[in-house]
């Protein structure tokens, strides 16, 4: 592995997961090569990717897309991305032989500006395990994260406006939406508008625990 080269602002205490975090019924990980089939089957289907900028991707895109998420573990300088699996342990993996639970979503943190501490929050989920709370939960602790290990000062969530479950969803974690963006990005040979939302740390530590 070549070193890692290090330019402008970084994060005082950067962050590296290596240990999962649990919540009362998931547990967010680093990804590893057993998780390729229950990530295959999130990847290859039409409706997690209607209001992504990504396409679907088969079993070859999405084992080259896991080997790449796997690499990013580390928050410290500005653009740097740390992805999660979302498992839930009392459901079996698709893979036999995975030795864990099923993952049914993904987590991300990005590291828009390590200067001002300004970072964004995304997930996704299978629409199987869709109505049972749990991207909210894994999206709470993902905002625990980024406050209370990586120093943010603030994080936002960037949606497709057509994305009315994810903008419902933001604001139960009690993000306030701070815009909408007309036809702010060409998705797929079609203009899309986009709604931010965000919260401030001293915002996010009055937050009373978020309902599913």
């Amino acid at each position: 592995m070549r070193p890692r080269i290090l330019r402008g602002p970084r994060l005082d205490a950067p962050l590296r997961m290596t240990e999962p975090v649990r919540t009362e019924r998931l547990v967010l990980r680093p990804y590893t090569a057993d998780d390729l089939d229950d990530y295959a089957d999130i990847q290859r289907r039409p409706d997690v990717v209607e209001y992504m900028f990504w396409p679907l991707r088969d079993r070859e895109a999405s084992k080259r897309h896991l080997a790449a998420r796997r690499r990013k573990t580390r928050l410290e300088q500005s653009n740097d991305f740390l992805g999660l699996a979302v498992e839930l342990p009392d459901e079996p993996s698709l893979n036999p032989r995975a030795g864990s639970g099923r993952v049914v979503g993904d987590v991300s943190l990005l590291l828009r500006n390590a200067a001002s501490r300004q970072l964004e929050v995304g997930w996704v989920m299978n629409p199987d395990f869709a109505g049972r709370g749990y991207a909210t939960e894994a999206s709470r602790a993902m905002l625990d994260i980024a406050f209370q290990r990586a120093g943010a000062h603030r994080v936002l969530a960037q949606l497709d406006a057509r994305n009315t479950s994810s903008a419902r969803m933001a604001e139960r974690l009690g993000m306030r939406r701070e815009g909408h963006f007309l036809e702010e990005h060409l998705v797929k040979g079609e203009w899309v508008d986009s709604l931010y939302y965000a919260v401030l740390a001293d915002e996010w530590a009055a937050t009373p625990p978020a309902t599913a």
